[in-house]
């Protein structure tokens, strides 16, 4: 029988999750990272560590032509939610780029402020009453899939830390491009 690795429970926390500094299993993949990247390896997936940030993931490996096997589920996003998660990740960047509060890395956002951000970024003709409220729907689905981490709760008021696994997954690249799409989408109009 097989002898249980030290590094085992680590490797189950990755691959359902996220896995946050404050984690019971942080220190193991700290100490452990190289047998978990070799162990994860055989079967496609890539340990990512951001210390710096605060987190590690799974990332899947790239084939030759650019696709992957698949091991770790995709979900295609609605129109709402991409948005929802390219103003999430700029306003990160802002902060970053311009932190207001020399004490926290972590940017905590209220559910006002990001329907605030959101109007700036829908067109004209879509229907934004209908869109502000179906908001809260689009927001439960980002904390759902990690983007988002609820902080405190006051009557109508919810704050929220955007986490910065968003920076993995919606790149600066992806930004420009969205900028692009709506400087020519602004052009037709």
């Amino acid at each position: 029988m097989n002898e249980k690795k030290p590094y085992s429970k680590a490797i189950v926390f990755l691959l359902k999750k996220t896995v946050e500094n404050n984690s019971p299993v942080w220190n193991d993949i700290i100490t452990y990272q190289k047998d978990i990247q070799n162990y994860l390896s055989d079967i496609g997936l890539e340990l990512v560590i951001k210390k710096d940030e605060g987190f590690a993931y799974l990332k899947q490996f790239a084939l030759d032509d650019d696709n992957t096997l698949s091991l770790v589920q995709r979900r295609q996003l609605s129109f709402e939610v991409s948005i929802l998660l390219i103003v999430l990740r700029q306003v990160l960047e802002d902060f970053d780029n311009n932190p207001t509060d020399t004490h926290s890395i972590d940017k905590i956002i209220s559910n006002n402020e990001i329907k605030d951000e959101i109007r700036l970024f829908l067109p004209e003709t879509y229907n934004k009453v209908k869109y502000e409220n179906e908001l809260e729907r689009h927001i439960k689905t980002a904390v759902e899939l990690g983007f988002l981490k609820e902080v405190k709760r006051n009557n109508n008021e919810v704050r929220y830390r955007i986490h910065r696994i968003i920076k993995e997954k919606v790149t600066l690249d992806d930004l420009d491009m969205f900028k692009r799409k709506l400087e020519e989408y602004a052009g037709t109009i």
